[in-house]
């Protein structure tokens, strides 16, 4: 009896380790698959995030490209608009006239405004202005007139005509040689593009002699280039005798470069002056 139970005891002892050997094989047979597996799902997440790297990289790509495109767009419209603006202002608003180019008799701004005779020393007699440049004048004059100073107009826009009419007077009046030196003949004038004017005050009167004396003028040399406006005769210019009453509307931009390079306009080339065309009138 004693030796069947050990029998017994013994084929269960097997039976067990069978079933244990079985199982410990069958768990390690699943674990080694599930390692498997997750090596898998591992790789797959490391490739899954090397396609989203290129993705995006891609996609960056295609932004800067898209970026530059729409640089490259602002930029011709930048053209296109400095294009259409320079074509549609007159180019003869910037050249030097005196004794250099000629305006033929039938040349006159495109529109002329009647300035307001509040600003004028003969307050019966029109005068007329480039359009572009009214309120430009008239703020100069307002703000002038905010500071003490009571400037005036004399004359501005004056046809081809009428400049040889004015010419014609100042020869009989001074001779030949003397009005050349202050007096454009016909065609040479600024006043004929309508961007030119002659000041005076009450004090000063309709004569230009003592002007350079006035606090007006020494106002007008602080300030005028903030609204677009230069003396066109300064002192030993090559052209005509210092005119201190005589200023010229040229645009902010240019005003400001000539004053701040202490430069007078008919110093520059005309290219040099035609580059500033597209802003006279911002």
């Amino acid at each position: 009896m004693k030796s069947r139970a050990k029998i017994l005891i013994v084929l269960a002892g097997v039976t067990l380790l069978g079933y244990g050997g079985y199982d410990y094989w069958q768990t390690s047979e699943e674990n080694a698959a599930r390692a498997t597996k997750i090596v898998e799902f591992e790789q797959s997440l490391v490739k899954a995030g090397e396609e989203n790297n290129n993705l995006l990289q891609a996609l960056n790509t295609e932004r800067s490209k898209a970026g530059a495109f729409e640089v490259k767009i602002s930029e011709l419209s930048s053209i296109v608009g400095n294009l259409q603006k320079w074509s549609a202002t007159d180019p003869e608003l910037l050249r030097k006239y005196s004794k250099v180019y000629f305006l033929s008799e039938n040349y006159s701004p495109a529109q002329l405004s009647s300035l307001d005779p509040q600003y004028l020393y003969e307050k019966t007699r029109t005068q007329l202005i480039h359009s572009g440049v009214l309120p430009r004048l008239t703020s100069l004059i307002e703000q002038a007139k905010a500071e003490g100073m009571n400037l005036l107009i004399l004359s501005a826009y004056r046809s081809f005509y009428e400049q040889a009419s004015v010419k014609s007077g100042y020869t009989i009046t001074y001779g030949a040689g003397t009005s050349n030196q202050f007096s454009a003949d016909q065609g040479y004038s600024e006043h004929q593009l309508g961007t030119a004017v002659d000041f005076s005050t009450l004090e000063n009167g309709p004569t230009f002699s003592k002007f350079e004396q006035a606090a007006a003028y020494k106002w007008l040399t602080d300030n005028a280039h903030k609204f677009g406006f230069i003396l066109s005769y300064p002192k030993n210019n090559l052209y005509y005798k210092f005119e201190p009453w005589h200023w010229r509307f040229v645009g902010v931009a240019l005003a400001t470069y000539l004053r701040d390079q202490k430069k007078n306009f008919y110093e520059l080339t005309q290219r040099e002056l035609d580059d500033y065309l597209i802003t006279i009138f911002n």
